[in-house]
């Protein structure tokens, strides 16, 4: 009985851990649904209001489309494969672009922050190109690489790469002084210092300029396919509006609105992961 006894003890001392853990994923998931729900509750509100506006105050059907009607479109054009084929042909445009952006960003960057030199002679070229209208380049690039992926390409790393190298070279600029020094005083070479020090700092700064491109890159793939291009979400959504097709028109804007808040709250959730501290 004494036996019995102590492996029913040992038995619930070895469940409490596991316990412990489920409570406290269900704590970690209790937050996180009451983090979101503004944000969901905001939605639902906005598309509720979109809908009621729709319906009852426009009384022409070809200026706006409901999102009821919007999601239908979707769904038949999920099931005839048109959606597809167009989203697959942007989706690759916006990852071959931003992902190319994003390193090109974080190399210029590091340069610039690491070198005075450096970054005085390309300044000048960051910010110009910087401010220039994406409208009035898009032509050039389509006149350059044709109307095939590679103009849209281009497009999207001339919107995403500007905001990464900005963020960078500020992040990295804004390390702890006091720590590079403490770090430097203990014997660590200049690459130790960047590695251990200041691209640490730079993580949060990176990593919202990251999130700042994925809108922009969006934005890129778009304008490059309306002017010039066979597939396409912005092809797509050219000739809804050239036939006056409403419901087909938003939902090829309602997908690309999802991709950016999908992207975006991806990127959150990655920062959050890397760099902790940051929100605490």
């Amino acid at each position: 009985m004494a036996n019995d006894g102590s492996r029913s003890a040992a038995a619930e001392d070895a469940a409490l851990p596991s316990e412990r853990r489920a409570g406290k994923g269900m704590r970690r998931a209790g937050r996180a649904v009451r983090a979101q729900g503004p944000a969901v509750v905001s939605v639902l509100v906005g598309l509720a209001l979109w809908e009621v506006a729709g319906r009852y105050l426009v009384q022409n059907k070809l200026f706006l489309a409901t999102p009821i009607q919007a999601l239908e479109k979707i769904w038949k054009t999920l099931l005839t494969g048109e959606l597809v084929h167009h989203s697959w042909v942007s989706a690759q445009e916006f990852v071959i672009g931003f992902v190319a952006a994003c390193i090109a960003g974080i190399l210029i960057g590091m340069v610039m922050a690491r070198s005075e030199r450096a970054a005085d002679a390309l300044n000048p070229w960051v910010s110009g190109i910087y401010a220039t209208p994406v409208i009035a380049v898009a032509p050039l690039f389509i006149l350059w690489f044709g109307i095939g992926i590679w103009s849209k390409v281009a497009v999207v790393v001339s919107l995403v790469i500007f905001p990464v190298i900005i963020n960078t070279e500020v992040g990295i600029r804004s390390a702890d002084k006091q720590l590079i020094e403490m770090v430097r005083s203990f014997g660590a070479t200049p690459t130790q210092i960047f590695w251990k020090a200041s691209l640490p700092a730079a993580t949060p700064f990176i990593l919202a300029g990251i999130r700042l491109g994925v809108g922009r890159g969006l934005i890129g793939v778009v304008v490059g396919e309306l002017f010039g291009a066979r597939a396409g979400l912005g092809f797509l959504i050219v000739q809804a509006a050239e036939v006056f097709d409403m419901p087909l028109l938003f939902a090829g804007i309602i997908v690309l609105a999802a991709a950016g808040i999908i992207l975006t709250a991806a990127f959150r959730a990655l920062e959050r992961h890397l760099v902790p501290w940051h929100y605490q």
